[in-house]
């Protein structure tokens, strides 16, 4: 599932391209990829604006039309790319038709991803943490909001409500990195651990939004672009092989429902 990095680096792609655009058609090959309206509805409140402005807030893309905004939820295979006409339709299940013949187009094999018109973004803040790269995101803050809950520390990283953005690559990632289990209590997580979890987080997400992203299997940007940061990953999907720190064999093991990746030495509970 594309996580910060990769939601980043595709409206980095977009944004040149789409800011001051007028939206002069919209088209849902597949009606149920419009959530929270009727596809009508959607038409009428999106057609004849202006694209005013794109944003990501945790996983979701924001673009900000003349009076309101409508969000893109990548979810598990979705693509969102700018193309001329004549673009192959296959799999498309949401396209905006643009002023210079161009085409916002979602394409979306397995049609998980959703495209949502809002009157006010308040409901999606309400339903987001922090987000890791700002600068409310301290020590201190994230200190408190580990040792305050009594949660496994991959489902508390996971929980979009109190982080924003992070996703099972990333979680694993930065963990390693801190030489925290996954499976450790938040409570008892030492502030020097802490200390290193946070200044990962940060240095990881930097890095991965520098390299375009990490392209497991389904993502893409600016079309079929992959990303290049999965040469970098030093834990995720990597069991069998040595740790990168002590050599010791990396595991596959359970956590917060997900396959997750350890080093038994680095990362002991």
């Amino acid at each position: 599932v594309p996580e910060l990095p990769e939601v980043e680096t595709v409206i980095r792609c977009l944004r040149p391209h789409i800011i001051g655009k007028t939206i002069s058609g919209v088209e849902f090959p597949w009606s149920k990829a419009c959530e929270g309206s009727s596809v009508d509805q959607f038409k009428k409140n999106t057609i004849g604006s202006k694209i005013r402005a794109l944003e990501r807030r945790g996983k979701y893309i924001i673009f900000t039309i003349d009076s309101s905004w409508f969000t893109v939820h990548l979810r598990m295979t979705g693509h969102l790319y700018i193309a001329k006409a004549g673009f192959d339709r296959g799999h498309v299940t949401f396209l905006s038709r643009l002023d210079g013949d161009q085409y916002l187009v979602f394409k979306d094999q397995r049609k998980f991803g959703r495209v949502t018109w809002m009157d006010s973004l308040k409901p999606l803040g309400a339903k987001l943490g922090l987000e890791p790269l700002s600068d409310e995101f301290t020590e201190e803050w994230l200190y408190s909001n580990i040792r305050s809950r009594k949660r496994q520390m991959k489902a508390l990283l996971l929980d979009q409500s109190i982080i924003a953005g992070l996703g099972n690559i990333y979680v694993d990632e930065v963990l390693w990195a801190s030489g925290i289990n996954p499976l450790k209590v938040s409570d008892r997580v030492s502030a020097k651990k802490v200390r290193f979890l946070h200044a990962a987080i940060g240095l990881i997400l930097r890095e991965a939004i520098s390299s375009r992203g990490t392209t497991i299997r389904d993502f893409r940007f600016d079309g079929e672009q992959p990303g290049s940061f999965k040469d970098q990953l030093k834990i995720f999907e990597r069991s069998g092989y040595p740790c990168h720190r002590c050599d010791e064999t990396i595991v596959k093991i359970r956590a917060a429902g997900r396959g997750t990746y350890i080093c038994p030495r680095c990362q002991r509970k």
